[in-house]
């Protein structure tokens, strides 16, 4: 069975961190290309990130230079450094794996980050 777990969210005031973390299990994780995702109140699920099997990464605009993706291989985690923080970025983030083919896409459960201002 599949599990992507979560953590790491919370509440922090504008220009503070945060670090999430995603928990793989069920999955031959190294060879899944791993991503983030967001998904704030009234819009629609939108990619943050993405790290491939290769440890290619791939940033939206509205967070390039301000998070980093990451993946432990060893450790079957892959990780979300989030810095200078904006109350835009208050969202329920999501964990995905996705394998070579596409035909193979697990979500986790979300964890929720709000940034006050």
């Amino acid at each position: 069975q599949v599990q992507l777990v979560e953590s790491g969210g919370g509440l922090v005031q504008a220009g503070g961190s945060l670090t999430l973390s995603c928990a793989a299990s069920g999955i031959i994780f190294s060879i899944y290309t791993m991503g983030w995702y967001r998904q704030a109140p009234g819009k629609q699920r939108d990619m943050v990130t993405s790290i491939t099997r290769g440890h290619t990464t791939t940033y939206s605009d509205s967070v390039k230079g301000r998070f980093t993706i990451s993946r432990d291989n060893t450790k079957n985690t892959v990780y979300l450094q989030m810095n200078n923080l904006k109350p835009e970025d208050t969202a329920v983030y999501y964990c995905n794996a996705r394998d070579v083919s596409g035909r193979l896409n697990y979500w986790g459960q979300g964890t929720q980050v709000t940034v006050s201002s």
